[in-house]
């Protein structure tokens, strides 16, 4: 790497806001001799173009030898940020390569067939006249061969040891915050009916009867390694087979290297992993092997992919910390701070708690709340919104009493199959819809109208259900625990305001994110800890439905009336955005409340889907 090229890298014709001074205290870390350098960059830093500047200074196939590592990647865990860097004409030279799955073949009558269940992958001994041609396989020659070598965490993962993709000179990670927490949801195996092919055909114990649960797990993981592969034999003795048989044979061969790993690093006792089990009900009920401690996976699957490494992210909130979880020596790890560009008037937190949100207490509080959110839409009349309701059970329950209080029509709301299409359409809409959303308090850029105020519902911390997290907590790690939740909130903040003239309004409505505050303050970036600091109690209007309706709707009578333009002229609304960034600065200001402060329980428990990890909805290739 030669970091004095990392500045000249930079592909925009000029820089804003901080990036210059950003570049400098990157190049200048490297220079001193760190290998990994964690870049915490808040929203509108411009992050990608980050990444693009320091891929740039990596070492050339033409200035090295060959032996050495040259060129670079760039991985995000985030779909949609790989989506982003795809529409940058500021990035065109990045090339982008996605999963099989993500690709149709191009053969005659196979137009709508996937390439990983393509003939190539069915029938033994294929040989493709148009191989080169095929859109997976030229995406991943030029790929391979470019520069920088664009693709998801998820497919970065899974080509550790590839030849195809080799080890390289520079490794961007972008949106790094949850590096530990994904690679450990990766190395996950989830033994169930949908990912366990040949689950009819064994017997699945019970791993608390007797004994250790995990090493009965390991047991049970080597009897199923024997099933899987006379299944996977029987397929692959077949001369051709079906797309469906294609996807169960490759399943099984995933299931039985995910099996295999898991035991030989339980079996190793030179091993930091430390695995857990979760089995809820017992006998034939499925089963979740997890890894407490993901640094040995990282080493195989990121740390060995490169000599040099930038991360980054707006909430690495403790660097001793983040090395220790994902196998770094701190000493070698430089922390650069970016200021924050966007003026803290224009991102405002209100004060609007109604209570506890913790298990026992929800009952009473989600009422509260959802009269809050009428008495919001009657203060946003024009205005789009969005609610982080944290849980499938909460986002129903509000979805019901909003509905019962004749708002059906201003709200909208998504299961976990139709998460993204749900929010396109809404995005979609001019009418001043409140969208009940669950887990997405990351990578969802709602710029300008899209969005101009949101509630966070409760608290984000992590399922106490999960065996990870209740291990960890009887380890007495609360401080990691309160700042997993602390860094949600500070991303799902940053969901609304996305630009220097952007404004929107997060209104906290749980009574723990008080304390969380209060006890992670020494965790807090400085521009947020701003915004904590100037929280105060909003002037709300009273309860109405009917005003809640908006402008000339009749909500009494079962519904907003949303079918047309807002009584305020397109003119005027347009004017009001113009205009609100003074606006906020004047609403904005103001001293931190101290009201409402109540001691919390600090639970985290999910009511739903009971060991859920909290990044489920969103992995994927």
């Amino acid at each position: 790497m030669d970091p004095s090229r990392i500045l000249e890298s930079f592909p925009a014709p000029s820089f804003r806001g901080n990036q210059e001074q950003a570049l400098r205290d990157i190049r200048d870390a490297f220079e001193g001799g760190k290998d990994v350098v964690l870049v915490r960059a808040p929203t509108g830093s411009g992050k990608s173009l980050l990444a693009r500047s320091i891929a740039g200074a990596a070492q050339t196939v033409e200035e090295s030898s060959p032996a050495d590592a040259t060129d670079a990647y760039y991985t995000t865990p985030q779909v949609s940020q790989l989506d982003d860097v795809a529409e940058d004409d500021l990035l065109s030279d990045l090339k982008i390569i996605r999963g099989k799955s993500n690709y149709n073949c191009i053969i005659r009558g196979e137009e709508t067939t996937p390439v990983n269940q393509a003939p190539c992958a069915r029938e033994r001994g294929f040989d493709c006249s148009i191989r080169h041609r095929c859109p997976y396989y030229s995406d991943r020659a030029i790929a391979s061969n470019r520069q920088i070598a664009a693709m998801t965490l998820a497919y970065f993962m899974q080509t550790a040891g590839s030849d195809v993709f080799r080890k390289r000179d520079v490794v961007v990670i972008d949106e790094a915050h949850g590096l530990a927490e994904w690679a450990e949801m990766y190395a996950t195996i989830d033994l169930k009916p949908r990912t366990v092919p040949v689950w009819d055909d064994i017997g699945v114990p019970d791993l608390s009867e007797a004994g250790d649960p995990v090493e009965r797990a390991a047991r049970f993981a080597q009897t199923l390694v024997g099933v899987c592969k006379r299944a996977k034999d029987e397929l692959l003795a077949k001369p051709e087979l079906t797309p469906e048989e294609a996807a169960r044979r490759d399943r099984l061969q995933e299931l039985i290297s995910e099996l295999k790993w898991f035991v030989e690093d339980y079996r190793d006792p030179q091993s930091p992993t430390t695995w857990v089990v979760d089995q809820h009900d017992g006998e034939g009920s499925p089963i979740a092997i997890k890894p407490l401690d993901p640094a040995k996976y990282l080493q195989h699957t990121v740390w060995d992919r490169g000599n040099k490494f930038a991360l980054l992210s707006a909430t690495i909130l403790n660097k001793a910390a983040f090395c220790r979880s994902v196998g770094l020596d701190p000493s070698n790890v430089a922390l650069v701070d970016v200021g924050h560009t966007f003026p803290v008037e224009n991102r405002p937190l209100y004060d609007v708690t109604q209570g506890k949100m913790t298990y026992e207490h929800r009952d009473e509080t989600v009422p509260k709340i959802a009269r809050l959110v009428v008495r919001l839409m009657a203060k946003h009349p024009d205005e789009k919104g969005l609610i982080h309701c944290h849980s499938y059970a909460i986002q129903a329950e509000l979805r019901r009493r909003l509905a019962e209080m004749g708002l059906g029509n201003r709200i909208h709301g998504h299961d976990r199959d139709n998460r993204n299409d749900e929010l396109e359409t809404w995005k979609a809409t001019d009418k001043p819809e409140v969208f009940l959303s669950v887990k997405m308090e990351e990578a969802l850029d709602l710029k300008g109208d899209l969005c101009r105020w949101q509630v966070l519902c409760k608290a984000p911390y992590l399922n106490t259900n999960d065996s990870r997290v209740a291990r960890r907590l009887e380890d007495g790690q609360w401080a990691w625990y309160r700042r997993a939740a602390l860094r949600t909130v500070i991303q799902a903040c940053g969901r609304v305001v996305r630009a220097p003239d952007d404004y929107g309004d997060t209104y906290i409505a749980d009574s723990s994110l008080l304390q969380l505050f209060e006890k992670t303050r020494h965790d807090m970036p400085d521009w947020f800890a701003e915004q904590v600091d100037r929280m105060t109690k909003p002037d709300l209007p009273e309860f109405d439905p009917v005003a809640a309706g908006g402008r000339g709707s009749n909500a009494s009578h079962g519904a907003a009336n949303l079918g047309g333009q807002s009584s305020e002229s397109t003119s005027s609304r347009s004017q009001r955005s113009s205009s609100g960034s003074s606006a906020r600065r004047r609403r904005g200001s103001g001293g931190r409340s101290s009201s409402g402060r109540g001691r919390s329980t600090g639970s985290g428990s999910s009511d739903d889907g009971r060991g859920d990890h909290p990044l489920s909805d969103v992995w994927g290739e």
